[in-house]
């Protein structure tokens, strides 16, 4: 499948804020965006003037840059978002939100998403007793993700509860350390999301 396999730090730059891509590196004076806040490039660091499309289009790359999903599979969970009762805005946010790999994120489990979507795949957690290795799939209220035994010493995982004290965990979920093991008490809302997203510009995007 096709993937950015080039330095994360430039899609931070481009965007012109912090997409927490490469997890602790965020926090610490090595970041890209600290280092050097203008865009990636020859031109980076000429003035940027962008038409409303431009404006609606950077919106839409920050937020799937975000969750690290593909063009593809992006359009797909914003057709289904404008299908669900509600906002098309919220509810595409709210959809992003609990897919699993994110999930694994935020609740203490990896240091990013790429790393939780890597963990992911390789098979290293449990859904409700059930291994899952699908980072699109959608938890509902009441589901419980687990860290498979064999994988509790996999230094990744063991580096990023180290350091889940320090982190924030939404109030929708519920990770309890000791036991492995996180649950998801309730669906997501808006203010839960705390990242400065401005869901209405992909609507008009997507209704040109």
């Amino acid at each position: 499948m096709a993937r950015y396999s080039d330095a994360v730090c430039r899609l931070c730059r481009r965007e012109g804020t912090k997409l927490f891509l490469k997890g602790d590196r965020c926090f610490s004076p090595k970041c890209g965006i600290d280092r050097r806040g203008y865009p990636p490039g020859q031109h980076g660091q000429g003035r940027a003037r962008f038409s409303d499309y431009g404006v609606q289009l950077r919106e839409k790359q920050k937020v799937k840059r975000m969750y690290g999903l593909l063009e593809k599979q992006f359009a797909s969970t914003m057709h289904r978002a404008t299908r669900l009762k509600g906002r098309a805005g919220e509810n595409l946010l709210i959809l992003l939100e609990r897919r699993l790999d994110n999930v694994v994120f935020r609740m203490g489990f990896a240091t990013s998403r790429a790393e939780a979507r890597q963990l992911v795949r390789h098979g290293h957690f449990l859904v409700n007793g059930c291994r899952a290795s699908i980072p699109s799939m959608m938890l509902k209220p009441g589901a419980q993700v687990t860290i498979v035994e064999k994988s509790r010493k996999v230094a990744r995982i063991v580096g990023a509860l180290e350091t889940l004290e320090g982190r924030s965990v939404p109030q929708w979920l519920e990770t309890d350390k000791d036991a492995f093991r996180g649950t998801v008490k309730s669906m997501p809302s808006r203010e839960d999301i705390t990242m400065p997203i401005q869901e209405q510009l992909i609507v008009e995007l997507y209704s040109r």
